[in-house]
């Protein structure tokens, strides 16, 4: 087994049966163009190869001889509930894909950790009541970034691992980080996913960064989808094209694929049309 299935299932065709194991991968994108939704497509067909593998079968197909998908599936929030995240997905996709596909995904909420040194009243976030001796223990809390370290480190072999999203995380109000501290983040991840061999995903706003913390970024992971929109005439339509990707974009290369035509439907992401060098 060489790949983990993206589960986006011709773009897993395309490129082999999906991304080498151990990889980072970045996915960045303009609101709305696909970026979130690929990820909610991910971890809900994913997990439907285990929950429901007919159902699987039916909207995926059959997985490469290559490839084999993740032993789990983890979805890493800094902001959201699991709860909050489902109903999320059934806003993307069907909802019976959706009850059946995110029943055995993990959903890990840090928004404890993300919120506690924030103005934000505490009873939006927490998890539990808080009695005077938790209120009391403010020098023992968790910051966000060692809670996902130990979340990683725990669950993170051999699965995929979907973190939505890099940019709140650069906005944590509890965390004095700059851009370079989540490139060295991101770097981390890249060099301890090689030992865990899973398929990490993680989400980040585009828009929110300039060029130049963008190409850092980049230059710190494995590989980059990048998801946009395109305007022609009176149509709006979501593209994605591969960016840096070790072991996938020499392979596309190959074959001259420049761009991909997506659509997001009650399947979740897809790829609608190939577009190559004519």
């Amino acid at each position: 087994m060489d790949r983990l299935p993206f589960g986006v299932s011709r773009l897993d065709d395309i490129i082999g049966g999906g991304a080498p194991p151990g990889s980072v991968v970045l996915l960045a994108g303009d609101a709305g163009a696909g970026a979130r939704e690929f990820c909610y497509t991910a971890a809900t067909i994913n997990g439907l190869a285990h929950a429901d593998p007919d159902q699987f079968e039916l909207h995926y197909g059959e997985v490469s001889d290559r490839a084999a998908v993740p032993e789990g599936v983890h979805y890493v929030s800094f902001t959201a509930s699991g709860d909050e995240l489902r109903r999320e997905f059934e806003f993307t996709m069907s909802e019976e894909i959706v009850r059946a596909g995110v029943s055995p995904v993990e959903f890990a909420d840090f928004s404890q950790e993300y919120f506690q040194l924030s103005a934000i009243p505490r009873e939006w976030y927490t998890r539990k009541t808080q009695t005077i001796t938790d209120l009391g223990k403010g020098d023992g809390r968790r910051g966000v970034l060692e809670a996902l370290g130990e979340y990683l480190n725990e669950h993170a072999s051999g699965n995929l691992v979907v973190i939505d999203s890099l940019t709140d995380l650069a906005r944590a109000p509890s965390e004095h980080l700059d851009w370079s501290d989540i490139t060295l983040l991101v770097k981390g991840l890249q060099k301890a996913s090689r030992a865990w061999d899973g398929l990490i995903l993680v989400l980040v706003s585009q828009e929110a960064m300039t060029d130049q913390q963008m190409g850092s970024l980049m230059g710190a992971a494995d590989g980059t989808l990048a998801f946009e929109w395109e305007t022609g005439g009176n149509e709006r339509d979501r593209v994605m094209f591969v960016r840096e990707f070790r072991g996938v974009l020499s392979r596309l290369e190959a074959e001259d694929i420049i761009r991909f035509d997506t659509e997001i439907h009650d399947g979740g992401f897809d790829i609608s049309n190939v577009r190559k060098i004519r």
